[in-house]
């Protein structure tokens, strides 16, 4: 008589096979960086004037340059070696070794400053390779990229007004992203840097969207929980152990190594 059989996962298997499988192979444990670290760029270029654009309700800012090559300011390059410092006072153990950085011009000058400074305090090899992943890049803002809050009010209302019922969660502005459409290029990436560097510490050099996007996956918020965080401060710290088979939270836009290059 012919063997029962049935199907998983579109191949056929006899019942005495599948038996076979489920019995002689346990699930293995999650793989996970034993400490993810994450940061936002320093202070930009436009940055400093968007700030003075909304104090001022200007219409536009001076940038003509793409959001991608937009540098860091003199405070945004101080802010990435405090981090450097930073980096090499963590405990040996917690020391990434490895870091995922956006390719935008002020998150790979910020990681190359502050890999700079960690390595010449002798805590990281001079020769450590910084990788670059689009899906760490700044939210894309599409027809309201550049443009202050009042240029948004006076040129594009529908829009502000849509923005404003929706919620940032998910606004997609056109031609651009919602927070949920960064979150799913955020989560795609997670999965790889678990993989790639399980059981190694990692940091993530991203933007302030990005940043928000990874803790509103790693430790599952609401809607609610997530605006109530507010923005990530440029050069913050916001660090993950894993623990029980999770990344789980050990300290959030930590600013604290700012305070002496701020003095």
């Amino acid at each position: 008589m012919a063997e029962l059989g049935t199907t998983l996962n579109g191949q056929h298997q006899s019942t005495q096979s599948q038996h076979h499988h489920i019995t002689a192979h346990r699930p293995a444990a999650t793989r996970l960086p034993s400490v993810l670290i994450a940061t936002r760029h320093g202070e930009s270029t436009a940055n400093v004037e968007f700030q003075l654009a909304e104090a001022a309700s200007a219409l536009s800012v001076p940038i003509s340059c793409r959001d991608a090559d937009i540098p860091l300011s003199l405070h945004g390059r101080q802010q990435a070696q405090a981090l450097g410092r930073w980096w090499a006072a963590l405990p040996s153990a917690d020391r990434p070794r490895s870091v995922w950085c956006s390719p935008y011009v002020r998150t790979a000058e910020t990681a190359r400053i502050a890999l700079a400074q960690a390595a010449g305090l002798g805590a990281v090899p001079v020769s450590l390779t910084v990788r670059y992943d689009e899906r760490l890049r700044d939210r894309e803002l599409g027809v309201l990229e550049m443009l202050p809050k009042a240029a948004i009010e006076a040129k594009h209302p529908e829009e502000a007004a849509r923005r404003r019922k929706m919620g940032e969660l998910y606004y997609r502005p056109p031609g651009g992203e919602s927070w949920a459409d960064v979150a799913l290029r955020v989560r795609s990436l997670l999965r790889d840097v678990c993989e790639e560097e399980a059981g190694r510490p990692v940091l993530l050099v991203a933007h302030d969207c990005t940043v928000l996007m990874l803790r509103y996956a790693l430790d599952r918020l609401t809607e609610e929980q997530l605006i109530a965080l507010g923005p990530v401060h440029n050069c913050s710290t916001s660090l993950w152990r894993a623990q029980d088979g999770r990344l789980r939270p050990d300290g959030w836009n930590g600013v604290d190594h700012l305070a002496a290059e701020a003095n």
